[in-house]
């Protein structure tokens, strides 16, 4: 029986990344988690390897990538908080691009050439109000995008000049949480909308707050393409099953098509819940579009991908399930 191949999942300990180690390893592949855990947490490793390092330690990247014999990285280490790239660029810059050279370094070094990237739907910035195409131009409008777009140029050379290829797999809004409920979305501080306002129903987060109802959208509050972690992570398989069969990669969008506002996001989380979330408004946030949904059907042609667990129904309940068991004690005195 040959050995499993091992895949170096950076950022392996967090949301996202999790979620792929999990997928990796019931697609037959030992995923090896390469985290510093500055934000992962050490009790979402439970499928393949751990190491602890940090992205921009070119050298323990690279006698990690040797050690495990790595026939591919997936790349999720990265800062993506909008709003904090906007205070503190420096941080994403460095973090997010410099600590990608290092890794595609280490990884030169090591004779290995297959890389999907964790990108976003930032990079393109302020988009019309209709689906969003890999043809259209990417303008990011946030140095979180901006570090992105940037790292997918860096890609496009290095499959240029190196035969390096890659998948940068553009997601828009990661949402939901795996069935089981083992492993969710968790963050100190948590900005994004769901967990938020259920963390907000929770008694976790008192100063739950929608940014911006005087957008150009039929309500007032911005529209995102939310698309299931579990959905995510099967397309990082798919894209690695291509890379492995000797395709070139390139940029893909990753999402539904259909955009939800965040009064529906509200009104979902209550219909699941049975409770009212509290929608006391403030100013919109600093770099934050109107409107990003995704046209998936590249993906759907290349990647032969298909987002079966991103009904919102299905992303509200799994998302629920995993508050719940995470935060047990607030849920029952509030019960």
């Amino acid at each position: 029986m040959s050995k499993p191949l091992s895949v170096l999942v950076t950022g392996g300990a967090g949301y996202i990344g999790s979620h792929c180690c999990k997928a990796l390893s019931e697609a037959g592949f030992h995923p090896v988690c390469y985290d510093n855990l500055s934000t992962g947490h050490r009790d979402f490793i439970k499928w393949g390897q751990f190491v602890s390092g940090d992205i921009r330690d070119t050298d323990r990247l690279r006698d990690t990538l040797r050690a495990h014999d790595v026939a591919a990285v997936m790349h999720f280490a990265a800062f993506s908080l909008v709003g904090e790239s906007v205070a503190d660029p420096q941080k994403y810059y460095l973090n997010n691009v410099v600590g990608t050279a290092s890794l595609l370094q280490a990884m030169r070094d090591a004779g290995c050439s297959r890389f999907v990237l964790s990108s976003t739907g930032a990079v393109y910035g302020n988009a019309a109000s209709r689906l969003i195409s890999e043809t259209d131009r990417c303008e990011p409008i946030n140095p979180y995008g901006s570090s992105k777009w940037m790292i997918e140029q860096i890609l496009s050379d290095f499959r240029r000049a190196y035969g390096f290829n890659s998948f940068c797999l553009r997601y828009f809004n990661a949402s939901g949480a795996d069935p089981s409920a083992v492993i969710g979305e968790f963050r100190d501080p948590e900005t994004h909308l769901i967990p938020r306002a259920m963390m907000a129903l929770q008694g976790y987060a008192p100063d739950f707050s929608i940014f911006g109802d005087d957008y150009d959208t039929p309500d007032g509050t911005a529209i995102r393409d939310y698309i299931h972690v579990t959905d995510l992570a099967a397309a990082h398989v798919l894209a690695l099953g291509l890379l492995l069969d000797g395709h070139e990669g390139g940029s893909f969008n990753l999402g539904t098509g259909k955009g939800f506002s965040v009064r529906e996001i509200l009104a979902a989380i209550a219909a699941e819940t049975g409770r009212p979330v509290p929608q006391a408004v403030k100013p919109r946030r600093p770099g934050d579009p109107a409107m990003l949904v995704a046209d998936p059907q590249r993906a759907r042609e290349v990647l032969k991908f298909e987002a079966r667990h991103s009904d919102l129904p299905t992303i509200i309940r799994t998302a629920w399930a995993w508050h719940l068991r995470a935060h047990p004690a607030r849920t029952s005195a509030l019960a």
